[in-house]
């Protein structure tokens, strides 16, 4: 029978507090063959005895009992990470990668606790794939095995990565693994000779702790390189690999030298980042020799302590917050996270995790300020983004660069070790739109968009203050009731907003969709203007038709409205809900906020006319960048006498894209609406669907 303790003993030395939780866990779980193996890849990647400790608190949910506050902290953030973001629509499944970042953020252990769990969780795929499994593999694709990377986990990236290859291109899988074992005694018999060769180097230079060792590299490095260099396995000859670990560095070199004494090495094939580590922390020797085969075989040189963090990453046990350092080498790792995560709050969920993929996918680089300062950027950030890490004004009034001591062009490029100096001018007028599309860093991004906010902010409280309006009116209610302060506490508390300037200055801008804002004002337009409670006799009854084509009640008379929360169509399931002097407001029949309505209000209601139904025109509309497309849209739409069901704005780099939903009668409709759309200034495209 598996025992914690004793697992645990080997590798951490327990203290009284130690033991007293660990108690507390063996006396209210069963320990299962899945905390075995998460608990063993814990210890394996270096994490403290907490980190195991927290996640069997948060894998068999005894948050109750245990009284170790440290624990439970970390327990709660890795319980808000624990839930996969599958079988979910497209903004549930971002929204939710987007809070596991946060969470994982407040402590780095959370972060390769969820990866364990992540690779566990792919281990258990099966073929064929089940929808979930798919959506698993697809996120550890383009989100967690670069994130392992990033954080110097190349074990984990590699076994993640194979995993993918295996279930999601099993066709290309099967094939390497086919091919590669054709190949295997071959391989086998050079690696035994270089392996022998390596020894009496080991020996001559007196490396007594000195350990050889050779692999197959993974399926999917050898994926990558067919791909990268667009050539056929076959000719893919390096599909081995050695290694020699030696003490010091000093060792590293001095068996580089004896190898090259022996081996012809290939020209352009060697790196050394020893002395050039990689952005995460990486350090080798890599150099590819010509062997007796005539094939080349990679031959990596490193120290021990090198290949521990190679393989498993930074020591974490090193890194605990109650030890107050100022900077620890894993903190180093996550700057890039965090540095996301602070300037992502005006990002929507999908635009946050195209930042991170960004930065995942794409190199980095180190440049220095004048005085000697060095910043870390993607690959292709340039001067804009560097002034921008400065300070937001030295961003703002930019017009130019020197780059070197040479006067550069603010869009241009940087480099590794770069000395670069920002030219600001108290005449500039601040950056351009333009920017947006030629920054690489979030930050950058997010402080160009802040400032077009803060610049224009009356100006797009304006125009939210008239899309809104017209959205009001179309609904058949009076903006200035709804618009009232106390309807907005609601769309205060949700969204974060301090003000409602705010609120109007994002749909103003763009940055929120009039629809979000809208449905939950007019739930409170609702619940502050609610009547007194109806006499039962007024359920009773029966009048004639109504103008609107609604039978409330079989044959009813009564005034009748259109619920803003649900906008119901013609031909859709309505139900009516009585208010004394205002008539009775239809709503779908699913209508969430049914929920919150006295339900012995609710009456029964249908259309008149149950053949006939609306049509929506669905509009997608393309323009430039300009404050004024979204009041120019809405309005030409309302003057044309259409209402107009749904319109949100997304801002893209260089374009934004207005998604409307029209009531029209038939095509002829549509295409009259599209047709004045296109006439508007700075429109670029629109799509009817």
């Amino acid at each position: 029978m598996y025992n914690i303790k004793l697992e645990l003993e080997k590798n951490f030395a327990l203290t009284g507090s130690h033991l007293e939780v660990l108690e507390q866990i063996e006396q209210n779980i069963q320990v299962t063959q899945k905390d075995v193996t998460i608990i063993s890849d814990l210890i394996k990647y270096k994490l403290d005895a907490y980190s195991v400790f927290a996640y069997l608190v948060c894998e068999h949910n005894i948050f109750d009992k245990i009284t170790n506050q440290e624990i439970l902290i970390l327990a709660k953030n890795l319980q808000e990470i624990n839930s996969d973001a599958i079988n979910l629509n497209r903004q549930e499944e971002l929204e939710i990668l987007r809070k596991q970042f946060i969470a994982m953020c407040k402590d780095i252990r959370v972060i390769i606790i969820k990866l364990c769990l992540v690779l566990y969780s792919a281990n258990l795929c099966e073929l064929p794939l089940s929808q979930n499994n798919r959506e698993l593999l697809l996120t550890i694709r383009n989100i967690y095995a670069p994130l392992s990377e990033r954080l110097g986990l190349n074990k984990m990236k590699s076994e993640l990565e194979d995993l993918c290859l295996k279930f999601l291109d099993t066709q290309i899988y099967n094939e390497l693994k086919q091919n590669v074992l054709l190949k295997q005694e071959e391989n086998q018999k050079q690696i035994e000779l270089t392996k022998s060769k390596l020894e009496n180097i080991l020996q001559e230079l007196k490396l007594d702790n000195a350990i050889i060792m050779a692999r197959q590299k993974h399926f999917s490095s050898i994926y990558k390189k067919i791909q990268s260099k667009n050539v056929p396995l076959a000719k893919i000859y390096d599909l081995i690999a050695m290694r020699v670990i030696v003490d010091t560095i000093e060792d590293c070199y001095a068996v580089l030298g004896k190898i090259h004494g022996i081996y012809k090495p290939m020209e352009g094939r060697f790196k050394d980042y020893v002395a050039s580590p990689k952005p995460n922390g990486y350090q080798s020797i890599h150099t590819t020799i010509i062997a007796e085969n005539q094939r080349p075989l990679e031959i990596q040189i490193r120290t021990h302590e090198m290949h521990k963090n190679s393989e498993f990453g930074v020591d974490v046990a090193h890194w605990i917050y109650k030890e107050k350092r100022k900077t620890t080498e894993l903190d180093k790792k996550l700057a890039w996270l965090r540095e996301i995560m602070d300037n992502s709050a005006s990002l929507s969920s999908e635009e946050f995790v195209e930042t991170l993929k960004t930065n995942l996918y794409s190199g980095r680089i180190f440049v220095q300020t004048p005085k000697g300062k060095v910043l870390e950027f993607p690959e292709g950030a340039c001067v804009i983004d560097f002034a921008y890490a400065i300070h937001s004004d030295v961003g703002n009034y930019c017009v130019g660069g020197k780059i070197n001591n040479k006067m550069v062009a603010i869009n241009t490029k940087l480099n590794n070790n770069d000395i670069v100096e920002i030219l600001t001018s108290t005449n500039s007028k601040g950056p351009s739109r333009d920017w947006l599309s030629i920054v690489k860093t979030a930050e950058a991004r997010d402080k160009i968009n802040a400032f077009f906010k803060k610049e224009l902010k009356e100006e797009n409280i304006k125009n939210g203050t008239q899309i809104l309006e017209i959205a009001i009116k179309n609904k058949g209610l009076q903006p200035a009731k709804v618009l009232e302060a106390k309807n907005f506490d609601g769309v205060l508390r949700k969204y974060a907003f301090n003000t409602i300037d705010e609120v109007l200055a994002a749909v103003g801008y763009g940055s929120i969709s009039t629809n979000q804002i809208l449905n939950k004002v007019l739930l409170e337009y609702e619940k502050n203007n609610q009547p007194e409670k109806p006499e039962k006799s007024m359920l009773t009854l029966t009048v004639k038709k109504n103008k609107d084509g609604v039978l409330v009640d079989g044959d009813s008379g009564m005034m009748v409205r259109f619920a803003g929360c649900c906008n119901p169509i013609l031909g859709e399931d309505i139900i009516g809900y009585i208010s004394r002097g205002r008539g009775v407001t239809i709503h779908k029949c699913d209508c969430q906020n049914l929920q919150y309505l006295e339900q012995e209000r609710l009456i029964k209601a249908e259309w008149a006319d149950k053949s006939a139904k609306y049509k929506i025109a669905n509009l997608n509309i393309f323009a430039k960048v300009e404050d004024s497309v979204i009041t120019k849209i809405t309005l030409l739409i309302a003057n044309m006498q259409f209402s107009l069901l749904e319109f949100e704005t997304k801002i893209f780099a260089d374009k934004m894209m207005c998604r409307a939903k029209v009531k029209v009668n038939d095509n002829a409709d549509t295409e009259r609406i599209v047709s004045a759309i296109k006439k508007l200034d700075n429109i670029l495209e629109v799509e009817s669907k």
